[in-house]
């Protein structure tokens, strides 16, 4: 038998395990700067590239991205050689993966501070990095079946199979998400509208939680688990009915976050479904990681490795198991837009994203740079703050969501609501508040001695950039031969499991979108929703540039709660012209979907005030001042392009009204300044018609003012 000699390209290992632990401290700084802005609002220094609506999305993509994307790619390029007995298929492709990657985080933490983005959820980037995002993981692709096609090893292990499904699902969902009309090179609407552009984007929110904070991190534990245990995965035949029912059932169960919405309820019904089914794949990794250290609990207790690996399997499950719970209409109806949802999320981010990471890396260190880890007692001492972390970040949050459910929800014996001062359920939670940031503050101080730890070790060894290692040659399958298993067909042919893994996952997409958006009874018009005015959608811009939909939500759910609160429920046909969809996710401040209405009504003067300094107004708020928006101008050369790009959308506009939107524009900001001038002049406020906060005013004026008409008119 013919030994062919090769090596293992470790440089790109390490490039990419380096950018992992440098975005890690990068992400979770900017997120412990988030938890203590919502304690201390001073925090956000009264500058609008630190305010929390825009930073907060610097530190999801930082966390998302940037430190969890760059840990997939270290661990599949060091995994993929190993396990296909070849090197990578192109040095120059991974280079270009590498730094196309890192363009592109740094591209999102210039644009993000500077309120360039698309408001949509783990999808804020705008129309060209959207684009960059794309051609890199094509690039990450092509080097992908490259190095399965020249493998010298026949079998495709389970762990290539999650790596293939990632690399076609997240290109599927990244680019149906991304379909949006660009105006300018920083300013783009989305494609769909409302109802529609919610459903894309959770189906897409969802599954990007799915298919690239789970799916590739699967890949990862089915490689790193066995090898650090030094034993075979549990049960192979139990990995095939986990990787085919996990990447068929995740790709429906987007709906469920937008339960007791305007979505069309089969297509909610059908994400409850579905998340539900998903407990017992899910459960089905979990177990089969689990169980693959059965009779190696001394080498657990042994290895810090192993430590942070079980800790982050067992926190996929219970994230895995809550998951399916929270999308029980019932549970729903509590935890939904309260802190619960946050503490859901960081279980599986710290626990599973973040663990596994640390113990994928302690695992690589030693093995690339030739020695032993400098020391398993720091390793040790951040396995259990880490731990100690998550704690306190995640049961404070749960303690939160009851809170905030059972206050929102409280009437008097009378039948009015017990706390109709929204502001009163903030307060109340901050303690839970300040308790989760000591939680963030253990956990990141572990990564910070995991870091001193790796680099030490790195300088106590030598680094091999190529691995030397040998393997025969693949040998055609002889034509007498016959699989011993029925799933070797596919397992042993990448361009199968290709199209086996796309056909799988766009079956749920297709039949949920396709009928909400070709039958027209899923969304039933109202006569009394009209497009917006050109400076309400300038003020509309305002709002997603500021990340407002990040804390106020524009969807009230038809509960009794909501509707005394905040008023009628939403409907479906309100949202047609909302281009993109704001309803939001989490209510750390009050819904503003009616706004605008005669019941919650404020006076202009109010808004101009509570944007300048909140507390003037609402004591105890911890919302962020927003004074730079007295100071800037909205662009009115903007105007007819936005105006165009709406009437290319589908919105109603006249034909000729680009044109002339600027003179409306000048019309609506004069009476909006008239009326709070004298008010605001006494107070000392120089009120110009031409600011931001005047748009933004003009939007938030508008919420709710025509379904208010739509009832007037059906009772006269």
């Amino acid at each position: 038998m013919q030994v062919e000699k090769f090596s293992y390209d470790n440089n790109i290992v390490r490039m990419f395990g380096n950018a992992t632990i440098l975005w890690g401290l990068v992400g979770m700084l900017v997120g412990l700067l988030v938890a203590f802005q919502l304690i201390f609002p001073a925090l956000n220094f009264g500058i609008e590239y630190t305010a929390f609506g825009r930073v907060r999305p610097l530190h999801t993509n930082a966390v998302i991205f940037a430190f969890v994307g760059n840990g997939i790619f270290a661990g599949v390029y060091y995994s993929l050689q190993r396990l296909l007995k070849t090197r990578m298929f192109s040095d120059l492709l991974s280079k270009i993966n590498f730094w196309g990657w890192q363009l592109i985080i740094v591209s999102a933490a210039i644009t993000l501070p500077l309120g360039i983005t698309t408001s949509k959820e783990y999808a804020e980037l705008e129309w060209p990095i959207d684009i960059a995002i794309a051609l890199i993981w094509v690039v990450f692709g092509i080097n992908l079946f490259g190095t399965i096609f020249k493998r010298r090893e026949r079998h495709l292990y389970v762990a290539i199979w999650f790596y293939i499904a990632t690399f076609v699902t997240v290109a599927v969902l990244h680019i149906v998400n991304s379909f949006e009309l660009p105006i300018s090179l920083f300013k783009s609407y989305s494609w769909y509208a409302g109802v529609q552009d919610a459903l894309v984007q959770w189906w897409y929110g969802h599954n990007a939680v799915a298919f690239f904070l789970t799916t590739p991190y699967l890949g990862l534990m089915y490689y790193f688990v066995p090898k650090a245990a030094n034993r075979p995965v549990f049960s192979y035949r139990l990995s095939i009915i986990h990787f085919w029912a996990l990447i068929f059932l995740y790709i429906w169960a987007g709906p469920h976050h937008l339960l007791y919405t305007a979505l069309p309820d089969w297509a909610q019904s059908l994400g409850v479904v579905f998340s539900v089914m998903l407990i017992a794949p899910s459960w089905g990794g979990m177990i089969n990681g689990l169980l693959t250290l059965r009779g190696a609990w001394d080498k657990v207790r042994d290895s810090a490795v192993l430590k942070f690996m079980v800790v982050a399997i067992t926190a996929y499950g219970m994230s895995t198991f809550e998951g399916p719970m929270l999308s029980l209409k019932n549970v729903n109806a509590i935890a939904h837009f309260t802190d619960w949802i946050i503490a859901h999320v960081h279980v599986g981010a710290l626990g599973w994203n973040g663990f596994l990471t640390f113990g994928m890396l302690y695992f690589l260190w030693p093995k690339l740079f030739n020695t032993k880890l400098h020391s398993m007692k720091m390793a040790n001492f951040h396995f259990w703050i880490g731990t100690l972390g998550i704690l306190f970040y995640a049961i404070p949050l749960y303690w939160a969501g009851f809170a905030q459910s059972q206050m929102w929800n409280d009437f008097t014996n009378e039948g009015f609501l017990k706390y109709p001062n929204f502001l009163e359920t903030v307060t109340n939670i901050i303690p839970m508040y300040a308790y989760r940031a000591i939680g963030g503050l253990l956990y990141y101080v572990g990564v910070v001695v995991m870091v001193v730890n790796l680099f030490k070790t790195a300088r106590s060894g030598s680094f091999v950039a190529n691995e030397a290692a040998e393997a025969p040659a693949l040998k055609p399958i002889p034509s007498n031969y016959k699989d011993e298993s029925w799933h070797r067909w596919i397992e042993r042919k990448p361009t199968q499991m290709l199209i086996g893994s796309l056909v799988v996952i766009l079956i749920g997409g297709i039949i949920e979108m396709v009928p909400t958006f070709l039958v027209e009874s899923n969304i039933p018009t109202i006569k009394s929703v009209k497009p917006y005015t050109p400076l309400e959608l300038h003020g509309r811009d305002v709002y997603i540039q500021e990340g407002c939909n990040a804390c106020h939500s524009q969807m009230i759910r038809p509960f009794r709660s909501e509707t005394e609160r905040y008023g009628e429920y939403s409907k479906a046909g309100e949202f047609v012209y909302d281009h993109p969809f704001l309803w939001g996710s989490k209510r750390t401040g009050p819904d503003l979907a009616r706004e605008g209405s005669s019941k919650l009504r404020k006076p202009n003067s109010w808004h101009y005030k509570h944007m300048y300094e909140p507390r003037s107004v609402s004591p105890g708020s911890i919302m962020p001042a927003y004074p730079w928006l007295l100071e800037k101008s909205y662009d009115t050369t903007t105007t007819a392009a936005k105006i165009n790009a709406m009437i290319t959308l589908g919105v109603p506009y006249e034909e000729d009204y680009p044109s002339k939107a600027n003179l409306d524009v000048v019309k609506q900001a004069n009476e909006i300044v008239e009326d709070m001038r004298e008010t605001l002049e006494e107070e000392g406020f120089d009120v110009a018609p031409d600011r931001e906060i005047v748009a933004l005013i003009a939007y938030l004026q508008r919420l709710g003012v025509d379904i208010e008409k739509k009832q007037l008119t059906e009772k006269q």
